[in-house]
Protein backbone atom coordinates (compact mmCIF):
# COMPACT_ATOMS: atom_id res chain seq x y z
CA UNK A 1 0.00 0.00 0.00
CA UNK A 2 1.48 3.41 -0.90
CA UNK A 3 0.95 6.78 1.09
CA UNK A 4 -1.80 7.97 -1.73
CA UNK A 5 -3.67 4.38 -0.55
CA UNK A 6 -3.22 5.18 2.77
CA UNK A 7 -5.41 8.57 2.77
CA UNK A 8 -8.42 7.22 1.22
CA UNK A 9 -8.41 3.81 2.98
CA UNK A 10 -7.91 6.25 6.76
CA UNK A 11 -10.56 8.58 5.59
CA UNK A 12 -12.97 5.83 4.69
CA UNK A 13 -12.44 4.42 7.96
CA UNK A 14 -13.08 7.34 9.69
CA UNK A 15 -16.52 7.79 8.14
CA UNK A 16 -15.79 10.25 5.40
CA UNK A 17 -16.88 8.71 2.84
CA UNK A 18 -17.33 11.30 -0.10
CA UNK A 19 -14.69 12.84 -2.23
CA UNK A 20 -15.33 16.24 -4.10
CA UNK A 21 -12.35 16.44 -6.67
CA UNK A 22 -10.36 18.39 -9.38
CA UNK A 23 -7.58 16.97 -9.04
CA UNK A 24 -4.63 17.51 -11.75
CA UNK A 25 -1.06 16.00 -12.59
CA UNK A 26 0.36 16.09 -8.69
CA UNK A 27 -2.96 13.87 -7.78
CA UNK A 28 -2.70 11.25 -9.79
CA UNK A 29 -1.51 8.88 -7.12
CA UNK A 30 -4.46 9.90 -5.25
CA UNK A 31 -7.02 8.90 -8.42
CA UNK A 32 -5.50 6.11 -8.60
CA UNK A 33 -6.60 5.13 -4.83
CA UNK A 34 -9.92 6.06 -5.45
CA UNK A 35 -10.37 3.17 -7.65
CA UNK A 36 -8.44 0.63 -5.58
CA UNK A 37 -10.06 1.64 -2.24
CA UNK A 38 -13.75 0.94 -1.65
CA UNK A 39 -15.94 2.87 0.21
CA UNK A 40 -14.82 6.69 -1.40
CA UNK A 41 -17.47 8.17 -3.58
CA UNK A 42 -15.84 10.54 -6.07
CA UNK A 43 -17.71 13.51 -7.16
CA UNK A 44 -15.76 15.39 -10.09
CA UNK A 45 -16.40 19.40 -9.92
CA UNK A 46 -15.30 21.35 -13.20
CA UNK A 47 -14.06 23.90 -10.78
CA UNK A 48 -12.75 24.12 -7.47
CA UNK A 49 -14.94 26.38 -5.85
CA UNK A 50 -18.11 23.86 -6.86
CA UNK A 51 -16.10 21.40 -5.22
CA UNK A 52 -15.09 23.18 -1.79
CA UNK A 53 -19.11 25.11 -1.50
CA UNK A 54 -20.13 21.12 -2.05
CA UNK A 55 -18.31 20.12 0.40
CA UNK A 56 -19.38 23.25 3.18
CA UNK A 57 -23.11 22.21 1.89
CA UNK A 58 -22.46 18.47 2.59
CA UNK A 59 -20.76 18.62 6.21
CA UNK A 60 -23.49 21.16 6.92
CA UNK A 61 -26.85 18.71 6.08
CA UNK A 62 -24.35 15.51 6.94
CA UNK A 63 -22.88 16.57 10.12
CA UNK A 64 -19.61 15.50 9.41
CA UNK A 65 -16.54 16.25 6.79
CA UNK A 66 -16.57 15.47 3.21
CA UNK A 67 -12.64 15.36 1.59
CA UNK A 68 -11.92 17.38 -1.32
CA UNK A 69 -8.89 16.73 -3.63
CA UNK A 70 -7.27 19.88 -4.99
CA UNK A 71 -4.31 20.75 -7.38
CA UNK A 72 -1.45 22.30 -6.27
CA UNK A 73 -1.60 25.91 -5.19
CA UNK A 74 -3.70 27.66 -7.54
CA UNK A 75 -6.47 24.54 -7.30
CA UNK A 76 -6.63 25.82 -3.57
CA UNK A 77 -7.20 29.52 -4.09
CA UNK A 78 -10.04 29.02 -7.06
CA UNK A 79 -11.68 27.45 -3.71
CA UNK A 80 -11.10 29.64 -1.30
CA UNK A 81 -14.29 32.03 -1.70
CA UNK A 82 -16.17 29.15 -0.35
CA UNK A 83 -13.84 27.58 2.16
CA UNK A 84 -14.28 30.96 3.47
CA UNK A 85 -18.19 30.39 3.79
CA UNK A 86 -17.38 27.06 4.89
CA UNK A 87 -14.77 28.55 8.10
CA UNK A 88 -17.67 31.00 8.66
CA UNK A 89 -20.23 28.49 9.08
CA UNK A 90 -17.81 26.34 10.96
CA UNK A 91 -18.12 22.68 9.18
CA UNK A 92 -15.60 20.42 9.22
CA UNK A 93 -13.86 19.73 5.99
CA UNK A 94 -10.75 17.20 4.85
CA UNK A 95 -8.63 19.29 2.05
CA UNK A 96 -5.97 17.17 0.58
CA UNK A 97 -4.18 19.69 -1.91
CA UNK A 98 -1.21 17.96 -4.03
CA UNK A 99 2.17 19.29 -4.27
CA UNK A 100 5.18 19.47 -6.51
CA UNK A 101 7.77 16.35 -6.17
CA UNK A 102 9.93 17.60 -3.28
CA UNK A 103 12.61 17.02 -5.44
CA UNK A 104 11.00 19.32 -8.44
CA UNK A 105 10.32 22.08 -5.80
CA UNK A 106 13.39 23.91 -5.58
CA UNK A 107 13.24 24.30 -9.76
CA UNK A 108 10.61 26.72 -9.04
CA UNK A 109 7.99 25.21 -11.74
CA UNK A 110 5.43 27.77 -13.02
CA UNK A 111 2.66 26.31 -10.57
CA UNK A 112 4.40 26.35 -7.59
CA UNK A 113 3.28 28.66 -4.73
CA UNK A 114 3.35 28.96 -0.72
CA UNK A 115 0.13 27.02 -0.49
CA UNK A 116 0.66 26.77 3.56
CA UNK A 117 0.14 30.47 3.44
CA UNK A 118 -2.86 30.13 1.62
CA UNK A 119 -4.35 27.54 3.64
CA UNK A 120 -3.66 29.19 7.29
CA UNK A 121 -5.52 32.10 5.78
CA UNK A 122 -9.21 29.67 5.87
CA UNK A 123 -7.79 26.10 7.99
CA UNK A 124 -8.69 25.32 11.43
CA UNK A 125 -5.32 22.98 11.45
CA UNK A 126 -3.15 22.88 8.24
CA UNK A 127 0.43 21.08 7.10
CA UNK A 128 2.51 20.29 4.87
CA UNK A 129 4.00 16.71 4.66
CA UNK A 130 7.54 16.98 5.01
CA UNK A 131 9.18 13.25 4.46
CA UNK A 132 7.86 10.40 3.30
CA UNK A 133 7.71 8.72 6.64
CA UNK A 134 5.45 11.59 8.32
CA UNK A 135 2.85 10.75 5.50
CA UNK A 136 0.72 8.50 7.35
CA UNK A 137 1.12 9.94 10.77
CA UNK A 138 0.07 13.46 9.40
CA UNK A 139 -2.57 11.87 7.39
CA UNK A 140 -4.07 10.64 11.08
CA UNK A 141 -3.45 13.86 12.45
CA UNK A 142 -5.77 15.73 9.77
CA UNK A 143 -8.49 13.23 9.93
CA UNK A 144 -9.20 13.52 13.60
CA UNK A 145 -8.88 17.26 13.25
CA UNK A 146 -11.58 17.36 10.49
CA UNK A 147 -13.80 14.65 12.33
CA UNK A 148 -13.48 16.60 15.74
CA UNK A 149 -14.80 20.00 13.82
CA UNK A 150 -11.75 21.50 12.47
CA UNK A 151 -11.59 21.95 8.47
CA UNK A 152 -8.10 20.47 7.85
CA UNK A 153 -5.70 20.72 5.23
CA UNK A 154 -3.14 18.67 3.89
CA UNK A 155 -0.66 19.52 1.62
CA UNK A 156 1.14 16.04 -0.40
CA UNK A 157 4.19 16.46 -2.72
CA UNK A 158 3.87 13.85 -5.25
CA UNK A 159 6.62 11.79 -4.53
CA UNK A 160 5.73 10.91 -0.80
CA UNK A 161 1.93 9.77 -1.97
CA UNK A 162 3.74 7.24 -4.37
CA UNK A 163 5.89 5.80 -1.59
CA UNK A 164 5.21 2.98 0.35
CA UNK A 165 3.17 3.62 3.52
CA UNK A 166 4.46 3.07 6.70
CA UNK A 167 1.54 3.42 8.82
CA UNK A 168 -1.76 1.07 9.08
CA UNK A 169 -5.45 1.72 9.37
CA UNK A 170 -5.75 -0.84 11.97
CA UNK A 171 -3.47 1.20 14.66
CA UNK A 172 -5.13 0.91 18.48
CA UNK A 173 -6.32 4.51 18.21
CA UNK A 174 -10.21 5.21 17.92
CA UNK A 175 -11.14 8.06 14.94
CA UNK A 176 -14.04 9.55 16.83
CA UNK A 177 -15.51 13.07 17.54
CA UNK A 178 -13.89 14.07 21.41
CA UNK A 179 -17.44 15.57 21.97
CA UNK A 180 -15.76 18.47 23.78
CA UNK A 181 -18.38 20.58 25.45
CA UNK A 182 -15.90 21.86 28.18
CA UNK A 183 -15.52 25.30 29.07
CA UNK A 184 -19.20 26.49 29.70
CA UNK A 185 -19.15 29.17 32.20
CA UNK A 186 -21.72 28.60 35.43
CA UNK A 187 -21.14 32.50 36.43
CA UNK A 188 -21.83 33.36 32.60
CA UNK A 189 -25.02 30.85 32.75
CA UNK A 190 -26.12 32.48 35.96
CA UNK A 191 -25.56 35.80 34.65
CA UNK A 192 -27.86 34.77 31.46
CA UNK A 193 -30.45 33.66 33.71
CA UNK A 194 -30.47 36.79 35.82
CA UNK A 195 -30.58 38.77 32.56
CA UNK A 196 -33.74 36.57 31.03
CA UNK A 197 -35.56 36.04 34.27
CA UNK A 198 -35.79 40.19 34.92
CA UNK A 199 -38.81 41.75 34.05
CA UNK A 200 -37.63 43.47 31.43
CA UNK A 201 -37.45 43.39 27.62
CA UNK A 202 -34.80 40.84 26.50
CA UNK A 203 -33.86 38.92 23.20
CA UNK A 204 -32.29 35.64 22.39
CA UNK A 205 -30.16 35.47 19.41
CA UNK A 206 -28.93 32.40 18.35
CA UNK A 207 -26.91 30.52 16.08
CA UNK A 208 -24.99 27.40 15.17
CA UNK A 209 -26.02 24.74 16.58
CA UNK A 210 -28.43 26.45 18.77
CA UNK A 211 -30.81 26.48 15.73
CA UNK A 212 -30.98 22.85 15.10
CA UNK A 213 -34.12 21.24 16.34
CA UNK A 214 -33.25 20.63 20.21
CA UNK A 215 -31.89 24.14 20.50
CA UNK A 216 -34.74 25.72 18.80
CA UNK A 217 -37.21 23.81 21.27
CA UNK A 218 -35.19 24.35 24.62
CA UNK A 219 -35.24 28.13 23.12
CA UNK A 220 -38.56 28.12 22.96
CA UNK A 221 -38.90 26.37 26.83
CA UNK A 222 -36.95 29.79 27.81
CA UNK A 223 -39.30 32.26 26.04
CA UNK A 224 -42.10 30.49 27.27
CA UNK A 225 -40.99 31.22 30.74
CA UNK A 226 -39.58 34.43 30.21
CA UNK A 227 -41.21 36.09 27.65
CA UNK A 228 -37.73 37.38 25.54
CA UNK A 229 -37.94 37.26 21.85
CA UNK A 230 -35.80 34.94 19.43
CA UNK A 231 -33.62 35.96 16.97
CA UNK A 232 -31.12 34.12 14.49
CA UNK A 233 -28.05 34.98 12.60
CA UNK A 234 -28.59 37.14 9.32
CA UNK A 235 -27.05 34.35 7.49
CA UNK A 236 -27.11 30.88 9.58
CA UNK A 237 -25.57 27.97 8.36
CA UNK A 238 -28.34 25.88 9.29
CA UNK A 239 -31.54 26.80 10.56
CA UNK A 240 -34.48 23.93 11.17
CA UNK A 241 -37.53 26.35 10.39
CA UNK A 242 -41.24 26.16 10.18
CA UNK A 243 -44.51 25.70 11.57
CA UNK A 244 -43.91 23.81 15.28
CA UNK A 245 -41.00 25.63 15.98
CA UNK A 246 -41.03 29.28 18.25
CA UNK A 247 -41.42 32.16 16.77
CA UNK A 248 -37.76 33.04 15.41
CA UNK A 249 -36.74 36.40 13.77
CA UNK A 250 -33.83 37.20 11.21
CA UNK A 251 -31.47 40.14 12.48
CA UNK A 252 -31.56 42.27 9.26
CA UNK A 253 -28.81 42.85 6.62
CA UNK A 254 -29.01 46.77 6.90
CA UNK A 255 -27.67 48.07 10.16
CA UNK A 256 -30.26 50.91 10.29
CA UNK A 257 -32.85 48.16 10.37
CA UNK A 258 -31.04 45.80 12.29
CA UNK A 259 -30.24 48.45 14.92
CA UNK A 260 -34.23 49.56 15.09
CA UNK A 261 -35.03 45.91 15.39
CA UNK A 262 -32.76 45.13 18.29
CA UNK A 263 -33.63 48.97 19.82
CA UNK A 264 -36.43 47.80 22.33
CA UNK A 265 -34.13 45.23 24.30
CA UNK A 266 -32.77 46.02 27.87
CA UNK A 267 -30.45 42.94 27.46
CA UNK A 268 -29.27 40.46 24.72
CA UNK A 269 -28.23 37.09 25.16
CA UNK A 270 -26.05 35.17 22.10
CA UNK A 271 -25.65 31.49 22.03
CA UNK A 272 -24.00 30.08 19.30
CA UNK A 273 -23.17 33.31 17.94
CA UNK A 274 -20.81 36.31 18.55
CA UNK A 275 -23.07 39.91 18.99
CA UNK A 276 -24.67 40.75 15.74
CA UNK A 277 -21.63 43.25 13.55
CA UNK A 278 -22.84 45.28 10.53
CA UNK A 279 -21.15 43.47 6.81
CA UNK A 280 -19.71 46.62 6.05
CA UNK A 281 -18.48 49.83 8.03
CA UNK A 282 -20.79 53.04 6.80
CA UNK A 283 -19.68 56.22 8.60
CA UNK A 284 -22.15 57.16 11.75
CA UNK A 285 -23.30 54.12 12.27
CA UNK A 286 -21.85 51.25 14.58
CA UNK A 287 -20.32 48.26 13.71
CA UNK A 288 -22.13 46.82 16.05
CA UNK A 289 -25.47 46.24 16.27
CA UNK A 290 -25.80 46.13 20.16
CA UNK A 291 -25.62 49.48 22.03
CA UNK A 292 -23.35 50.15 24.72
CA UNK A 293 -25.88 51.23 26.80
CA UNK A 294 -28.07 47.71 26.25
CA UNK A 295 -26.69 44.79 28.61
CA UNK A 296 -24.92 41.69 26.35
CA UNK A 297 -23.95 38.43 26.89
CA UNK A 298 -22.10 36.53 24.34
CA UNK A 299 -21.00 32.88 23.95
CA UNK A 300 -19.72 32.19 20.71
CA UNK A 301 -18.78 28.50 20.62
CA UNK A 302 -21.82 27.02 17.85
CA UNK A 303 -21.16 23.49 18.74
CA UNK A 304 -22.63 20.98 21.73
CA UNK A 305 -21.90 23.77 24.24
CA UNK A 306 -24.16 25.89 22.87
CA UNK A 307 -27.12 23.15 23.39
CA UNK A 308 -25.59 22.48 26.57
CA UNK A 309 -25.91 26.40 27.33
CA UNK A 310 -29.83 26.36 26.38
CA UNK A 311 -30.36 23.71 28.74
CA UNK A 312 -29.01 24.76 32.14
CA UNK A 313 -30.73 28.37 31.35
CA UNK A 314 -34.16 26.80 30.82
CA UNK A 315 -33.13 24.26 34.25
CA UNK A 316 -32.04 27.07 35.95
CA UNK A 317 -35.46 29.25 34.93
CA UNK A 318 -37.65 26.50 36.06
CA UNK A 319 -38.81 26.72 32.36
CA UNK A 320 -41.32 24.18 31.45
CA UNK A 321 -40.44 20.51 29.87
CA UNK A 322 -42.85 21.26 27.09
CA UNK A 323 -43.21 25.19 25.37
CA UNK A 324 -46.00 26.71 25.33
CA UNK A 325 -47.97 26.00 22.33
CA UNK A 326 -48.72 29.56 22.16
CA UNK A 327 -44.79 30.23 21.97
CA UNK A 328 -44.65 28.32 18.45
CA UNK A 329 -45.73 28.76 14.83
CA UNK A 330 -49.06 27.33 13.26
CA UNK A 331 -48.83 25.85 9.79
CA UNK A 332 -50.50 28.64 7.65
CA UNK A 333 -49.30 29.42 4.06
CA UNK A 334 -48.75 32.35 2.76
CA UNK A 335 -51.39 33.58 0.00
CA UNK A 336 -50.63 32.96 -3.82
CA UNK A 337 -49.56 36.20 -5.35
CA UNK A 338 -50.34 36.28 -9.52
CA UNK A 339 -49.40 38.59 -12.35
CA UNK A 340 -45.93 39.74 -12.97
CA UNK A 341 -43.20 38.57 -11.07
CA UNK A 342 -40.88 40.38 -8.92
CA UNK A 343 -38.68 39.23 -6.24
CA UNK A 344 -41.44 39.55 -3.42
CA UNK A 345 -43.79 37.40 -5.15
CA UNK A 346 -41.25 34.78 -6.21
CA UNK A 347 -40.07 34.40 -2.58
CA UNK A 348 -44.26 34.16 -1.52
CA UNK A 349 -44.56 31.62 -4.18
CA UNK A 350 -41.49 29.58 -3.24
CA UNK A 351 -42.72 29.88 -0.06
CA UNK A 352 -46.65 28.62 -0.79
CA UNK A 353 -45.65 25.89 -2.47
CA UNK A 354 -42.06 24.41 -1.23
CA UNK A 355 -42.73 20.86 0.33
CA UNK A 356 -42.24 19.43 3.87
CA UNK A 357 -38.44 18.52 4.80
CA UNK A 358 -37.43 20.18 1.81
CA UNK A 359 -33.83 21.89 2.08
CA UNK A 360 -33.56 25.81 0.99
CA UNK A 361 -30.42 27.06 -0.07
CA UNK A 362 -30.70 30.80 0.00
CA UNK A 363 -28.61 33.15 -1.72
CA UNK A 364 -31.40 35.49 -3.28
CA UNK A 365 -29.72 38.69 -1.78
CA UNK A 366 -32.02 41.63 -2.29
CA UNK A 367 -34.72 39.40 -3.97
CA UNK A 368 -34.89 37.10 -0.62
CA UNK A 369 -35.68 40.14 1.94
CA UNK A 370 -39.56 39.34 1.56
CA UNK A 371 -39.20 35.47 1.74
CA UNK A 372 -37.75 35.39 5.29
CA UNK A 373 -40.54 37.42 6.25
CA UNK A 374 -43.12 34.15 5.67
CA UNK A 375 -41.12 31.37 6.43
CA UNK A 376 -41.90 30.87 9.88
CA UNK A 377 -45.17 29.31 9.08
CA UNK A 378 -44.38 27.07 6.34
CA UNK A 379 -44.17 23.42 6.54
CA UNK A 380 -40.79 22.28 8.70
CA UNK A 381 -37.78 22.28 6.23
CA UNK A 382 -34.28 23.37 6.93
CA UNK A 383 -32.41 26.72 5.36
CA UNK A 384 -29.13 26.69 4.31
CA UNK A 385 -26.90 30.64 3.68
CA UNK A 386 -24.35 32.29 2.51
CA UNK A 387 -22.43 32.14 6.40
CA UNK A 388 -19.44 33.92 5.00
CA UNK A 389 -20.84 36.49 2.35
CA UNK A 390 -18.59 35.23 -0.35
CA UNK A 391 -21.11 35.23 -3.32
CA UNK A 392 -21.31 31.76 -5.53
CA UNK A 393 -21.96 29.72 -2.54
CA UNK A 394 -25.47 28.60 -3.53
CA UNK A 395 -24.91 26.74 -6.59
CA UNK A 396 -22.45 24.16 -4.77
CA UNK A 397 -23.98 24.18 -1.45
CA UNK A 398 -27.01 22.54 -2.72
CA UNK A 399 -25.51 20.49 -4.68
CA UNK A 400 -22.95 18.62 -1.87
CA UNK A 401 -26.81 19.27 0.32
CA UNK A 402 -28.34 16.55 -2.11
CA UNK A 403 -25.38 14.16 -2.50
CA UNK A 404 -25.81 14.42 1.97
CA UNK A 405 -29.54 13.88 1.60
CA UNK A 406 -30.86 12.44 -1.57
CA UNK A 407 -34.16 11.46 -0.31
CA UNK A 408 -34.75 15.30 0.69
CA UNK A 409 -36.08 17.83 -2.14
CA UNK A 410 -33.49 20.34 -2.28
CA UNK A 411 -33.95 24.08 -3.79
CA UNK A 412 -31.52 26.61 -4.22
CA UNK A 413 -33.04 30.21 -4.53
CA UNK A 414 -30.23 31.86 -6.44
CA UNK A 415 -29.55 35.14 -7.26
CA UNK A 416 -28.04 35.52 -10.98
CA UNK A 417 -24.97 37.49 -10.20
CA UNK A 418 -23.44 34.66 -7.98
CA UNK A 419 -24.86 31.98 -9.52
CA UNK A 420 -22.73 32.38 -12.28
CA UNK A 421 -19.39 32.22 -9.85
CA UNK A 422 -19.86 28.36 -9.78
CA UNK A 423 -22.21 27.49 -12.66
CA UNK A 424 -20.48 24.49 -13.40
CA UNK A 425 -22.49 23.06 -10.13
CA UNK A 426 -24.93 22.30 -12.79
CA UNK A 427 -23.05 20.19 -14.67
CA UNK A 428 -21.96 17.86 -11.08
CA UNK A 429 -26.04 17.80 -10.20
CA UNK A 430 -27.25 16.52 -13.82
CA UNK A 431 -23.91 13.93 -13.80
CA UNK A 432 -24.68 12.75 -10.69
CA UNK A 433 -28.84 12.84 -10.89
CA UNK A 434 -28.93 15.38 -8.27
CA UNK A 435 -32.36 16.44 -6.70
CA UNK A 436 -31.55 19.97 -6.90
CA UNK A 437 -34.32 22.46 -8.38
CA UNK A 438 -32.33 26.19 -9.04
CA UNK A 439 -34.45 28.95 -8.93
CA UNK A 440 -33.09 32.11 -10.70
CA UNK A 441 -33.85 35.66 -9.58
CA UNK A 442 -33.05 37.28 -12.70
CA UNK A 443 -33.10 40.62 -12.65
CA UNK A 444 -29.92 41.10 -15.01
CA UNK A 445 -28.48 43.05 -12.39
CA UNK A 446 -26.01 43.13 -9.48
CA UNK A 447 -28.75 44.97 -7.24
CA UNK A 448 -26.84 44.81 -3.93
CA UNK A 449 -24.23 47.26 -5.64
CA UNK A 450 -27.14 49.87 -6.67
CA UNK A 451 -28.17 49.17 -2.96
CA UNK A 452 -24.59 50.63 -1.78
CA UNK A 453 -24.18 53.05 -4.67
CA UNK A 454 -27.38 54.25 -3.27
CA UNK A 455 -26.05 54.45 0.28
CA UNK A 456 -22.93 56.03 -0.90
CA UNK A 457 -24.64 58.85 -2.44
CA UNK A 458 -24.00 58.30 -6.16
CA UNK A 459 -28.51 58.01 -6.87
CA UNK A 460 -27.18 58.50 -10.85
CA UNK A 461 -24.74 56.38 -11.64
CA UNK A 462 -22.56 57.29 -15.12
CA UNK A 463 -22.01 54.80 -17.80
CA UNK A 464 -18.66 53.21 -16.02
CA UNK A 465 -20.72 52.72 -13.13
CA UNK A 466 -23.99 51.64 -14.72
CA UNK A 467 -21.77 48.92 -16.48
CA UNK A 468 -20.59 47.33 -13.26
CA UNK A 469 -24.23 46.78 -12.07
CA UNK A 470 -24.92 45.13 -15.51
CA UNK A 471 -25.82 41.65 -15.83
CA UNK A 472 -27.79 41.78 -19.35
CA UNK A 473 -27.38 39.36 -22.22
CA UNK A 474 -27.55 35.70 -19.73
CA UNK A 475 -29.65 33.11 -21.32
CA UNK A 476 -29.96 30.94 -18.63
CA UNK A 477 -32.53 28.94 -20.75
CA UNK A 478 -29.73 27.42 -22.60
CA UNK A 479 -26.99 28.26 -20.34
CA UNK A 480 -28.84 25.26 -18.11
CA UNK A 481 -29.56 22.79 -21.09
CA UNK A 482 -25.69 23.00 -21.77
CA UNK A 483 -24.77 21.63 -18.47
CA UNK A 484 -27.43 19.08 -18.74
CA UNK A 485 -29.80 20.56 -16.70
CA UNK A 486 -33.94 20.63 -18.04
CA UNK A 487 -34.34 24.59 -18.39
CA UNK A 488 -37.27 26.71 -18.50
CA UNK A 489 -38.00 31.06 -18.17
CA UNK A 490 -40.79 32.22 -16.34
CA UNK A 491 -42.38 35.71 -15.82
CA UNK A 492 -45.27 35.30 -13.88
CA UNK A 493 -46.55 33.94 -10.40
CA UNK A 494 -49.01 31.37 -12.53
CA UNK A 495 -45.73 30.55 -14.32
CA UNK A 496 -43.34 29.96 -11.67
CA UNK A 497 -46.02 27.68 -9.85
CA UNK A 498 -46.59 25.56 -12.53
CA UNK A 499 -42.45 24.95 -13.47
CA UNK A 500 -41.93 24.80 -9.98
CA UNK A 501 -44.61 21.71 -9.24
CA UNK A 502 -43.63 20.33 -12.46
CA UNK A 503 -39.58 20.08 -11.13
CA UNK A 504 -40.69 18.71 -7.82
CA UNK A 505 -42.66 15.73 -9.61
CA UNK A 506 -40.06 14.78 -11.80
CA UNK A 507 -37.19 15.03 -9.66
CA UNK A 508 -33.70 15.14 -10.63
CA UNK A 509 -31.86 18.34 -11.29
CA UNK A 510 -33.78 21.61 -12.79
CA UNK A 511 -33.41 25.06 -13.44
CA UNK A 512 -36.16 27.78 -13.29
CA UNK A 513 -35.35 31.78 -14.48
CA UNK A 514 -37.18 33.65 -12.81
CA UNK A 515 -37.52 36.45 -15.13
CA UNK A 516 -38.03 39.69 -12.60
Amino acid sequence: MNNADFIIQYAVKAGIDVCFANPGTTEMPLVNALDKVAGMRAVLGLFEGVCTGAADGYARMAGKPAMTLLHLGPGFANGVANLHNARRARVPMFNVVGEHASWHLPFDPLLAMDIDALAGSVSGWHRTVKTAGHFGRDTKEAVARAINGQMATLIVPNDFQWAECVETTDSSEAIVSDGDRSGIDEKWIGQAVAMLGREKRCALILGGRALSETGLMMAARIKTKTGCDLFYDTFPARLEQGAGYPDIHRIPYLPEMALEALKPYEGIVCIGTRAPVAFFGYEGLPSVFIRDDQQRLVMERGDGAALDALSMIADALNAPNKPDSGVLSVPRRPDMPSGRLDGAKAGAVLAALQPENAIVVEEAITNSLAYHALINTCPRFTLLALTGGSIGQGPPCATGAAIACPDRPVIDFQADGSAMYTIQSLWTQAREGLNVITLICSNRSYDILKLEMARAGNLSPGANAGRMTDLSGINWVKLGQAHGVPSVSVDTCEGMAQAFEKALSEGGPHLIELAL
